[in-house]
């Protein structure tokens, strides 16, 4: 029998129609029972993605889950992604890496072993508005006060001034804009850190990417780094994006809105956002504030 190009298509669109199937059962089961969490989140942590003028047309809407990790020395980075003090060599122990090797650059076979280590899938812990977002905080209001200081001590230096400004435009980033929402903890049971966090209306688990921080700098212990939140939804534009219902759209502002990266005139919400047995987010409600 000849394989025709009939044959290709209709194997091609079988294909299709089983990867879809697989992909509406798994989030059936995420999303039978009860949530293993639930989160009220606002438009400081559900950002609309960029539109370009390109893509304007595109009839969907999603929303980027915008999460943090607390850096003492750099509060006020925004970027998701990073490498917290609690993930040191012990945790990367614990999470399944190889830390044995000696973390001297020096050492040829030490650099050798962690740069080949691949990132790992684990569970992460994401923490909404608790201690870790305090301490952002504390860290925003020590910086504002420490340079207002300087400056009342020189008010003529413009550097100081400029410093100044900057440290209470990071302050109101921090109070009224940055997300409340950090990664605290990893681990590889679910049961095990579900007992170590019980609120589930301010923890949630998820599934994140997590590899070793290897950047040749000096002699120090292994330390760890948050790649990216493993999110897994139907027609997501971006691994860590979440569908907005179709019902729900106009909360958001509608689907062909094209947004300012910053998007700080955007408009206020409350979402309820609820993680599944597979520890997948989705949309619950949502209304406008």
């Amino acid at each position: 029998m000849t394989w025709s190009r009939t044959h290709t298509v209709i194997a091609g669109l079988s294909l299709i129609a089983l990867t879809n199937v697989v992909a509406l059962l798994g989030v059936a089961y995420n999303r039978n029972g009860e949530p293993e969490a639930k989160l009220s989140l606002t438009q400081r942590e559900l950002h609309t993605p960029y539109r370009s003028y390109a893509n304007r047309e595109n009839s969907g809407l999603s929303l980027s889950l915008v999460w943090r990790v607390l850096r003492e020395q750099f509060y006020d980075y925004t970027g998701m992604g990073g490498s917290p003090a609690w993930l040191d060599q012990a945790k990367m122990q614990a999470l399944g890496f190889d830390t044995s090797a000696p973390a001297a650059y020096s050492d040829p076979r030490g650099r050798a072993r962690y740069e080949k280590q691949l990132p790992r899938e684990v569970l992460l812990v994401v923490e909404l508005d608790g201690p870790a977002y305090r301490r952002s905080l504390e860290l925003a209001t020590e910086q504002a006060a420490r340079a207002e200081a300087k400056l009342a001590a020189s008010p003529g230096d413009k550097e100081l001034g400029t410093r100044a400004k900057s440290a209470r435009e990071a302050f109101d980033r921090e109070t009224t804009r940055n997300s409340r929402l950090f990664v605290v903890d990893a681990g590889l049971n679910a049961t095990v850190l579900r007992a170590a966090y019980p609120d589930t209306s301010r923890y949630a688990l998820v599934r994140g990417s997590v590899r070793v921080d290897w950047t040749g700098r000096g002699s120090r212990e292994v330390q760890g780094f948050i790649s990216g939140l493993s999110i897994e939804s139907i027609n997501v534009l971006s691994i860590e994006s979440i569908n907005v219902p179709f019902a729900l759209r106009e909360v958001f502002g509608g689907a062909a809105q094209i947004d300012d990266f910053d998007q700080r005139n955007r408009t206020p919400f409350e979402a309820t956002v609820a993680f599944g047995k597979r520890f997948e987010p989705w949309i619950t409600a949502a209304v406008k504030k």
